[in-house]
């Protein structure tokens, strides 16, 4: 095996040679990979929310039935999910009054809706499709405020009514409205 000196003046044999730049190499990737990685653009959370850092709070005003029919605690249920939806995915306080950003709306659409139809002129499946306006007030960026109707729907089989699948429909469509609601407000989607 024949020994020579690199350009720092190192012995080593060929195969060292061309190891040691392969190692620099090596080493430059890293540094400049990871240069990139914490210089990105913008504001980024591993929750990915994309609020500003200077938003603490946020407060959840009752939303109200607007609409005829649904369950009476529809308005309840779905405060509370929006309240914890934020609670557990953002670092943000759910205060009373007076927060950073601002929810409220309306209940507009609580509608069965028959979808689907059949060679007999009746319907193949129903539909529950929930309606709510959401108006969004952000106390430090007024840039982000909105209104905007959120809508999600399920449906379920002629042959059963709407009380034999209530129980089981809403949860679901006001956990689909709230993400969707949640990723125009937070996610700034």
């Amino acid at each position: 095996m024949r020994l020579t000196r690199n350009k720092l003046g190192v012995r080593c044999d060929k195969r060292g040679a061309k190891s040691v730049t392969t190692y620099r190499f090596i080493f430059l990737f890293i540094v400049l990979s990871s240069s990139l990685i914490v210089q990105s653009c913008g504001i980024y959370s591993f929750t990915g929310t994309t609020l500003s850092p200077d938003i603490k709070t946020v407060t959840v005003n009752n939303f109200v039935l607007a609409t005829a029919g649904g369950p009476a605690n529809l308005p309840l249920t779905f405060n509370e999910k929006l309240k914890e939806y934020y609670q557990r995915y953002t670092n943000l306080k759910v205060v009373p009054a007076n927060g950073d950003i601002l929810l409220e709306g309306n209940i507009t659409g609580y509608e069965l809706q028959a979808v689907a139809p059949t060679a007999q002129d009746q319907a193949g499946v129903n539909r529950l499709q929930i309606t709510v306006l959401a108006r969004f007030y952000n106390n430090k960026d007024e840039t982000k405020n909105f209104e905007q109707s959120f809508s999600f729907y399920q449906d379920f089989p002629q042959g059963q009514t709407l009380s034999q699948n209530e129980s089981r429909l809403v949860p679901k469509i006001l956990d689909q409205i709230v993400l969707d609601i949640f990723n125009k407000t937070a996610a700034d989607w």
